[in-house]
């Protein structure tokens, strides 16, 4: 396995974000959709891969397993988020671990999927690059899994557990070590509702630096649910914030569950207090009755644009219903602004 140079990512990464806001991609799901596969095209019938890794449960809507089955379609998206001005773009894993993936019983596709999903992005990200030269970075991405270590899901039994952290550690475990076999540049914890789960990540990233002798830069994002301003397991960004910064994370931020305008109180109070690089990648709004975005791109932008006016951010881009225009619009809005300045007095 070759040794990723992890000081020279860090160092590039974090003087372009000391030069400028950098530009994070837009919704995977949000084009996925788009492109109206069947579940065929999911299972990939016919496919080396799917051969190997045989499920027989339906796969329509288990947007990573396109990494093995779809790959040329994945890879355009990632290249489309790129040349539409994206520096970082994260990989196609959110659900990329065993706990998530026991839904479709793809549990044993795990490595390859996360190894496979950061290959793909880099492939997409040197083919932007080769047009422009512009240097662009693939982030892990860790989804929350659909288990809370925090919460009961039976309201009769507020004691039990659906998983435990140690569940939650092994499974992120073998996520962040395909990842870094697959040459991701960083790892993006994500849509972080439960910071019980976050903390198993965490800790699962470090473990996996250790035995993999790569140290990559982490960027750690949670979400806030609702207007009550907390996450799902109840914390303030204040004290989400108190609870990872052990971490020394590259940034921290927020993304999904909440449009601009809603998020910018929460990211507001995040950049108040952290003493790191702050990110924010907001919905295009929030769903109408059919579940779909209808924000435009300009006013996606014209609010984050706010953020970087204020001084909140220094990474921005999309989550749910954000496509290559909406990252288009949103660089061009911040284009020149000055990222966050990082103040002696947060922490």
């Amino acid at each position: 396995m070759n040794i990723v140079n992890t000081s020279n990512i860090a160092v590039r990464l974090g003087l372009a974000a000391k030069n400028r806001i950098l530009i994070l991609d837009g919704a995977m799901g949000t084009q996925i959709q788009a492109l109206g596969l069947s579940e065929d095209d999911y299972a990939g019938h016919g496919s080396g891969h799917v051969c190997r890794h045989h499920s027989d449960h339906p796969q329509k809507g288990n947007n990573d397993l396109l990494i093995l089955t779809h790959p040329q379609a994945v890879e355009d998206i990632h290249f489309d988020f790129a040349m539409a001005g994206a520096d970082i773009v994260e990989t196609n894993t959110f659900s990329a671990t065993t706990i998530a993936q026991a839904d479709y019983g793809m549990e044993h596709a795990v490595h390859d999927l996360n190894a496979e999903g950061a290959r793909i992005a880099r492939r997409a990200m040197d083919r932007a690059t080769a047009i422009d030269s512009k240097p662009r970075f693939v982030a892990g991405a860790v989804g929350p899994t659909n288990r809370t270590a925090s919460l009961s899901p039976d309201v009769n039994d507020p004691g039990y557990r659906a998983v435990t952290f140690d569940d939650l550690r092994v499974a992120y475990g073998q996520q962040v070590r395909g990842l870094i076999a697959g040459g991701a540049d960083l790892i993006l914890i994500e849509t972080i509702f439960d910071t019980l789960n976050a903390k198993a990540a965490i800790f699962a990233c470090i473990e996996a630096f250790a035995a993999q002798g790569a140290t990559l830069p982490i960027m750690i994002s949670g979400t806030i649910t609702d207007a009550s301003g907390r996450t799902l397991s109840g914390q303030t960004p204040t004290a989400f914030w108190h609870s990872v910064s052990h971490a020394r994370p590259f940034t921290v931020g927020l993304n999904c569950a909440l449009g601009a305008a809603a998020m910018r109180p929460h990211i507001a109070e995040l950049a108040g207090v952290a003493d790191t690089l702050i990110c924010a990648y907001p919905n295009a709004g929030l769903p109408n009755a059919f579940g779909l975005y209808e924000e435009g791109p300009q006013d996606t932008a014209v609010q984050i644009s706010q953020f970087a006016d204020e001084g909140l951010v220094n990474i921005v881009g999309g989550c749910c219903g954000t496509t290559p225009a909406h990252i288009a619009a949103i660089a061009d809005a911040v284009a020149g602004k000055a990222p966050r300045q990082i103040s002696k007095g947060t922490a």
